[in-house]
């Protein structure tokens, strides 16, 4: 029998000793840890975080709110082939292993303690996924065994399916994309299962360096380890040779794809987010809520058209503001000192001297770095011929012909320009910041608006926000000019005026003298000497003549008589706010600023019929889980509802978790009535079942419909004969409306309705100034209500205003405004209330001839 040796001993003895004592010290990091462990059940109703998206009415897409961009798949809806390239990738014995690699683990030890450094980490995808939804990423060896303990747990509770689920969705893959369907998206613009091979294998490939390997960051390295991650599918036999080869060929065509807009609403998005932080705080952008709007993508993409269009043409025919060059051209140089090198750069054509990789590289920057501004495309000039330019934009050289300058004279003043350009060279220069916008007649030369513009469009029946553009381009200024701009109305205003004096005894054919007046009045700082805008004066004049010709004086004159206190008691319940009009006589000329906005709320009374309705934007609001927090119960204009509803606007805004359906008894429910042998308790009902089996809330009514039905045919006579023919263009039936100019063309408006639709729009400055001694509401606001309303309105059947009971249409003389007399010629059909109906027979010859107003030989009516 052979003694072992004392050192053999010793080396047995030591490498017990040392496997106990990792033995002891592994059991008690053992114990210390699992206690602490959490619950890996929890992992099952994890809430991802999940953006904030914002919906039309028709479930396109307006916008996206949140610093991670996340779509949740299921295991069930992601392509085999992209969990094989994943597995390849991260994990290829996933399916065999208990959670953790014994042979990784092995390998990552060794290599720190041969050079000590940690090479690889061993980490296993269950692994991956206790850290990212449990753990830090801080680098120690207590985090890491809690990371294989949790490995370990996790893979008890859950099936390898529902691990492989969590990690596809949590993981950070670059460019704020968390998770397999966002990068998707994000890297190619299409969802995960619309992906090739080797896009598949691209965002498989992923995860080891998702910031700095990705295919937008570092495209070579990005494309090496697709291609390493296709190598591993083909040893693993999990592609063809014929699959591997293809593969390696596709030239990969990742780009950034923003938030994927499907309607362009920025205004609306902020008003939304706005709304949606004041309700939920931060975690608005974190709990993956779905927001329903009222917006109609159709009308919503028309307005913003029809503004930015609108507004284009306005400074178009105001003149180029042309502006210096800012860019160079990087021109060569010899990069030695060649003496011949030297002599060629000197003589060579400076044209063609050109080091464009460098000239570019610093354009593209500038053009990256500019928002979306819609229907025009910055750029910059590359060469000016006569005959046109070279530009570069974001689509790279763009020729640009001088036919698509020749409208770009100089800018002299607000009212005059220069001479038309006889060629390209007198309108560019090379390096010089342009805008393009495409036409139908091709590329023309932009220029980006200093006037602003705005416009809405509601649903006068509840109030919905059909369409809102606050601006010309929410990139350049977010001031949403819809709800903020507080701005004087003008015209605009004086149907309101016009309906409280029908209300108050006038009818559309009482006489009013359009004549000089002055002012003299202790509220007004000087004498004040109102005229219409033309300077002239018409004498007696009937009151639906009036409106249409949109006469100054009459509105005054009609608004002394009534009492400026009568007149805001009646329009105030329209939607505006009575301390923020003016209690003085200008209030007839629309002097008292108001947001297009609230000017379109109270058209929204002459549309609908005589019902007060408030504009609301939000339809619903949805959980991630698509369970409904809210709906919205605004009030309806129903004619035929009897019954009001009670219910308050704290019981509309009631949160989801509220009690529902509660009985006498506390904390049960109704139960629906069933067969007793088959008795079986109702599901408690959902709140959306709930929120639609509520009353609708009716409208008030706050105008008489025979006082409406008046106010709206005189409206009518604005689009046919007045102010706002050019709405004829539309060639329908059912449009009334009315232009508003202010002093000195300081704003444009014109409000015009439908019986199913009311849109405003104004345009002016921001820093109040003229628009010019041509531009009106009828030229500058209603051309861009007209190109709208064209869109709008398509395939909606004209909608007749309907005539109340108790109004007549009786035969008067135009001239007096009394019964017209048997046989009378002139005479034309008027409406009447049938109380106001004239007794009075017009004489045979008139008393008084019509006097000559528009000199200024006239002696001024006083009026105090």
């Amino acid at each position: 029998m052979t003694k072992t040796s004392p050192l053999v001993k010793f080396i047995i003895w030591l490498v017990l000793s040392s496997a106990a004592g990792c033995g002891m010290v592994i059991m008690a990091i053992y114990l210390y840890l699992v206690p602490n462990l959490p619950d890996t059940e929890a992992l099952r109703d994890i809430e991802l975080q999940t953006p904030l998206r914002v919906y039309a009415s028709d479930g396109l897409l307006i916008s996206e709110f949140g610093e991670k961009r996340r779509n949740p798949i299921s295991y069930a809806d992601t392509p085999p082939l992209f969990i094989q390239a994943l597995l390849a990738s991260e994990d290829d014995g996933f399916f065999e292993h208990s959670g953790i690699d014994l042979k990784g683990l092995t390998r990552a030890a060794v290599e720190l303690v041969r050079t000590g450094k940690k090479k690889s980490g061993g980490s296993t995808i269950t692994m991956q996924v206790a850290k990212n939804y449990y753990l830090s990423s801080e680098k120690t060896f207590t985090r890491k065994f809690t990371e294989i303990l949790l490995a370990l747990k996790i893979e008890q509770s859950l099936s390898k399916e529902e691990i492989l689920e969590l990690y596809i969705n949590k993981i950070y893959l670059g460019k704020r994309a968390y998770g397999i369907e966002a990068a998707a998206q994000v890297y190619y613009g299409r969802s995960i299962k619309d992906l090739s091979l080797a896009q598949l294998a691209m965002i498989a490939g992923l995860p080891q360096a998702p910031s700095a390997a990705n295919p937008i960051n570092s495209p070579k390295r990005a494309v090496d380890r697709r291609n390493y991650v296709l190598a591993r599918m083909r040893n693993l036999d999990k592609i063809s040779e014929e699959e591997f080869q293809q593969a390696l060929r596709e030239p990969d065509v990742a780009r950034y794809h923003g938030p994927t807009t499907e309607v362009d609403a920025p205004y609306i998005a902020e008003m939304v987010r706005q709304e949606m932080v004041d309700r939920f705080g931060d975690q608005a952008y974190t709990g993956g809520y779905s927001v329903y709007t009222t917006v109609n993508s159709k009308r919503q993409t028309a307005a913003s058209k029809a503004l930015q269009q609108g507004l284009i043409n306005y400074d178009r025919e105001h003149g180029y503001r042309r502006s210096e060059p800012e860019f160079s051209l990087v021109e060569l140089t010899p990069e030695n000192d060649n003496p011949l090198l030297r002599e060629w750069f000197a003589a060579a054509d400076s044209r063609f001297d050109i080091d464009w990789p460098s000239t570019l590289e610093e354009w593209d920057n500038y053009i990256r770095q500019q928002g979306d501004f819609g229907l025009l495309t910055p750029a910059i000039v590359a060469d000016v011929r006569k005959d046109g330019a070279w530009t570069y934009s974001d689509n790279g050289f763009l020729w640009l012909p001088f036919s698509g300058m020749t409208w770009a004279r100089p800018y002299l003043s607000v009212d005059s320009v220069g001479q038309d350009p006889k060629n390209a060279l007198e309108v560019v220069s090379i390096g010089q910041k342009i805008w393009l916008q495409k036409t139908a007649n091709g590329l023309e030369l932009g220029q980006m608006p200093k006037a602003e513009g705005a416009i809405v469009s509601l649903n006068p029946n509840d109030g919905g926000i059909e369409a809102l553009v606050g601006g010309f381009s929410f990139s350049a200024n977010k001031f949403n000019r819809v709800i903020q701009a507080e701005r004087q109305p003008g015209s605009a205003f004086k149907p309101f005026i016009y309906s409280a004096a029908l209300a108050n005894g006038f009818t559309p054919a009482s006489i009013i003298n359009d004549a000089p007046v002055v002012f003299e009045d202790a509220s007004l700082e000087n004498t004040w000497r109102p005229e219409n805008h033309n300077g002239k004066f018409y004498g007696p004049t009937r009151l639906r003549e009036a409106l249409y010709k949109s006469q100054n004086l009459v509105s005054i004159r009609i608004l002394k008589q009534i009492g400026t206190r009568t007149a805001i008691r009646y329009v105030e319940p329209f939607g505006f706010d009575g301390k923020k009009l003016n209690n003085d006589l200008s209030l007839a000329l629309g002097s008292s600023a108001v947001t297009p906005m609230e000017l379109a709320t109270g058209y929204c009374v002459l549309a609908n019929g005589g019902y007060a309705v408030k504009p609301y934007l939000i339809q619903r609001i949805e959980d991630d889980q698509g369970t409904r927090l809210f709906t919205a119960r605004p009030a309806v204009v129903c004619r035929d509802c009897d019954d009001t509803d009670d219910t308050t606007e704290a019981e509309i805004m009631q949160p989801a978790e509220a009690p529902l359906i509660a009985t006498e008894e506390p904390d049960t429910f109704a139960l629906a009535p069933t067969a007793i042998d088959a008795f079986e308790p109702t599901p408690e009902p959902t709140k959306a079942e709930l929120d639609d089996a509520l009353p609708i809330i009716p409208a008030a009514q706050v105008m008489d419909p025979r006082i409406h039905y008046l106010m709206v045919s005189m409206l009518q006579d604005v689009v046919r004969r007045g102010t706002g023919k050019r709405a004829l263009a539309l060639n329908r039936h059912d449009l009334a409306g009315k232009t508003g100019t202010t002093n000195d063309q300081k704003d444009a408006w014109f409000s015009g309705f439908s019986p199913d639709l009311v849109t405003t729009t104004w345009i002016g400055f921001d820093q109040p100034q003229t628009l010019g001694r041509w531009a009106f509401g009828s030229n500058t606001a209603l051309p861009i209500w007209v190109d709208y309303m064209k869109t709008a309105l398509e395939g909606v059947a004209e909608h007749p205003f309907e005539q109340p009971p108790g109004i007549v249409s009786v035969r008067i003389d135009p001239e007096t405004g009394e019964l017209a007399r048997p046989g009378q010629r002139n005479a034309i059909f008027e409406y009447f209330r049938q109380e106001d109906v004239p007794t009075e027979v017009s004489p045979s010859e008139k008393n008084n001839a019509p006097g000559d107003y528009s000199t200024n030989e006239v002696i001024p009516e006083q009026l105090f």
